[in-house]
C-alpha cells in the first residue's frame, strides 16, 4: 500500500508540480528542503493528499518536519487513513 501511495505522489509532483511527466522523484528525495516543492505548489499538494486520498491535514503540518519526503507523506497518509 505504501508503494502504492508513494508512486501516486511521484507522478502527481512530476506531472503537476514540475511539469516533468518523466521525472521519478524517489521516496527519500528532500521535497521542500531542496526547493522541488515551494510554498506555493505545497498548498497544492496538500489540496491533492486530502481530496485523493481522504485525509485531513492541518496548517501547521504543512513543513520541512512533515513533508520534506514521500515516505514520511506516505506514513503520514497511511495512519490518518487507519
Amino acid at each position: 500500500m505504501t508503494d502504492d501511495i508513494i508512486n501516486e505522489l511521484s507522478a502527481y509532483i512530476a506531472n503537476d508540480i514540475l511539469k516533468q511527466p518523466k521525472k521519478r522523484v524517489g521516496e527519500n528525495d528532500a521535497l521542500i528542503s531542496s526547493g522541488i516543492i515551494d510554498s506555493f505548489h505545497l498548498v497544492d499538494l496538500a489540496m491533492y493528499i486530502e481530496e485523493h486520498f481522504g485525509v485531513h491535514l492541518d496548517d501547521t503540518e504543512l513543513n520541512a518536519d512533515t513533508f520534506d519526503s514521500l515516505s514520511q507523506l506516505a506514513a503520514l497518509i497511511r495512519e490518518r487513513q487507519s
